[in-house]
């Protein structure tokens, strides 16, 4: 199919064939006839970088009149960025039709220019919705005549708290506009609003219903988490063409991987909510012409980019919300280009990709982590490869050729080409020549030997510790809602110690049993001895035992039944592991705003030495516990 038999105007083809356009993409083909035969509402769901701009755009150009000055369409993006995107293409599409005006207004510029842009209304606005809002209020935009109305990037306008402002825009649009909501996924909140402010609409899904971009595919890494940042440089410099994004949980470490990564020599910078508008312009402008290869951001900073060759995606943790892996990995492979989606976990997080799987319907393949001599061998043929075909400009250096030649003709073919991958790759070389093998031992893996931060297991001679252990008794159970997750979020609050290592733990009505190491026994104690609701003292009968292994309770199960949980111990290890992504108040604690209501995912297994999950927001005033003793 062409554009042509899509029954555009003809100011609109030629526009668009002036731009390139010939053949539409699939969604474009599904919803611009929509759009112009039926009168219908819209759901369209497809991944970012299918062509979702035009699939909206030239039937609303189609459908509204240049010679009318009122707003008929409106038109909400999430960001900055990309409401600037749409408004240029929109332009684009419109450039040959006579008194056509399109304005995008968005927060961090100077509203005075915005404000001057719509003396004279538009026929199409682009907005965020609390620019927008702000416009409302001071009287400078009126939606009381709109036709049109379009919320691009749905899921993750609702993502980033944008659902309140949507609702007050929606309820300020007559009731007889047409509605086109565009999003990459259908959570429950997108079908709330669709049942609520949409009439018999229709939906239109290209590919799979929250599923993943096609071209993308999707590798994993198993590593131990102090080695995240190693892998990521292995991952890089295996794939020397790389050009992508790497994302990260928090604004701290976004700042930490970035910063690492510049030291270390690779053109890279951050992007995160600390940084000014006019700062985040300039990375943003640096990493669309390539200057900077390695964009290290955090999801809330990277909602809105519209950049469509990159070549790999980067999960330096993973997301706990799959819908954000899908949105991450939908940022490659796009325009029918290929995309890689890369995240380095550590043992326990595979249960992640499993439900990653299941959620996209697509095979993620472990791969190994590259040791220095496949880095170096694809270093150097890449490094032949670009001098192979470097365009030669043999007017500028004729000059020099003469003498170029008189100096080096004593050396023959093979060792002038051994001094050229000398000089640029010794350096290289002297680096990876040592390097260390980073992928976890197979066995250890499956068997849960190694945790997070590769101690052995409690069997181990590492896990070893003088005194063994002993069996300590709180005072709160699962009638106040606690779980393993919880009561590691309390015992991290309350220490303030990452090392405490937690063994069995067990979980009845109105108390919960855990082990601890008697050598941090008296710290243990002491700390919650400052608590008012939370008591813990040492378990009736209990005795000290040795070895790794842990000891049967000195009670029996009260009846209603009880949640055991046995291991070999949670470790401090990562605090932000198993965190939501954060860019507020959290800073380098992003796990303090964990819902806790997600229980029971707290995993362990049987003698290994697993990670301490930082788990519930468990916070107390002075104490402040989340829940109340009954």
């Amino acid at each position: 199919m062409t554009f042509k038999e899509l029954n555009l105007k003809d100011d609109i083809l030629s526009a668009i064939q002036e731009l390139g356009y010939e053949n539409p993409m699939p969604v474009q083909e599904k919803t611009i006839p929509f759009m112009l035969e039926q009168t219908a509402d819209l759901v369209a769901l497809a991944q970012t970088g299918t062509g979702k701009t035009a699939a909206f755009g030239l039937p609303v150009l189609n459908l509204i009149d240049p010679t009318r000055k009122q707003v008929q369409a409106l038109v909400l993006a999430p960001t900055r960025e990309l409401c600037i995107q749409i408004a240029n293409d929109l332009k684009g599409y419109s450039k040959n039709m006579r008194g056509m005006k399109i304005v995008a207004v968005y927060g961090g510029e100077d509203i005075r220019t915005q404000l001057r842009q719509l003396d004279t209304a538009p026929q199409i606005i682009v907005a965020t919705p609390g620019r927008l809002i702000d416009l409302i209020e001071r009287g400078k935009v009126e939606l009381g005549a709109i036709d049109f109305l379009v919320l691009d990037e749905a899921d993750e306008m609702l993502n980033m708290g944008f659902k309140e402002d949507i609702e007050t825009i929606l309820e300020r649009t007559p009731g007889t506009r047409r509605t086109m909501l565009f999003s990459a996924t259908m959570p429950k909140e997108i079908a709330n609003i669709a049942k609520r402010y949409m009439k018999n609409y229709e939906e239109i899904t290209v590919g799979t219903k929250n599923a993943g971009a096609e071209n993308v595919e999707h590798v994993y890494y198993v590593s131990q988490a102090k080695q995240r940042y190693m892998v990521l440089k292995r991952i890089v410099d295996l794939n020397p063409d790389i050009y992508g994004i790497v994302f990260c949980r928090t604004r701290m470490e976004t700042k930490e991987v970035a910063d690492k990564l510049m030291h270390d020599g690779y053109n890279a910078d951050a992007l995160h909510g600390d940084l000014s508008q006019a700062q985040r312009d300039t990375v943003m402008q640096k990493f669309r012409i390539r200057n900077i290869q390695l964009l290290v951001a955090t999801d809330v900073a990277a909602r809105g980019l519209d950049v469509s060759d990159l070549t790999h995606v980067i999960n330096y943790n993973l997301p706990d919300d799959v819908e954000i892996y899908t949105h991450r990995s939908g940022r490659t492979g796009r325009a029918n280009k290929k995309g890689v989606a890369v995240s380095i976990i550590h043992s326990k997080e595979k249960f992640k990709i499993k439900d990653i799987e299941r959620m996209l319907r697509k095979p993620f393949e472990q791969q190994q982590i590259p040791n220095g001599l496949e880095v170096c061998k694809k270093q150097l043929f890449y490094m032949i490869d670009r001098m192979e075909n470097v365009d030669v400009s043999e007017e500028q250096i004729e000059t020099y050729m003469p003498q170029i030649m008189k100096q080096l003709e004593y050396l023959s073919k093979e060792e002038l080409l051994k001094r050229f991958v000398s000089l640029e790759f010794n350096r290289f070389l002297s680096y990876y020549k040592n390097a260390e093998d980073l992928n976890l031992p197979e066995r250890g893996f499956e068997r849960g030997e190694r945790g997070e931060r590769g101690e052995r297991s409690e069997r181990g001679e590492r896990g070893q510790r003088p005194g063994g252990r002993i069996r300590l008794k709180m005072n709160v159970g699962e009638r106040e809602g606690i779980d393993p997750k919880r009561l590691l979020g309390i015992i991290n609050d309350v220490t303030g110690d990452k090392s405490i290592n937690i063994g069995s733990i067990e979980v009845t009505n109105k108390f919960t049993f855990f082990d601890v190491f008697a050598d941090q026994l008296d710290q243990v104690v002491t700390a919650f001895a400052g608590q008012t609701e939370v008591e813990v003292s040492e378990a009736k009968g209990s005795k000290t035992f040795e070895g790794g292994g842990s000891r049967k309770p000195e009670y029996r199960p009260r009846s209603g039944g009880s949640s055991s949980y046995s291991g070999g111990g949670y470790r401090g290890g990562d605090r932000s592991s198993s965190s939501r992504p954060a860019e507020s108040a959290g800073g380098d604690k992003p796990w303090r705003n964990r819902d806790v209501s997600d229980r029971g995912s707290s995993r362990s297994s049987a003698g290994g030495s697993g990670e301490r999950r930082s788990g519930g927001s468990s916070s107390y005033k002075g104490g402040s516990s989340s829940y109340k003793k009954r």
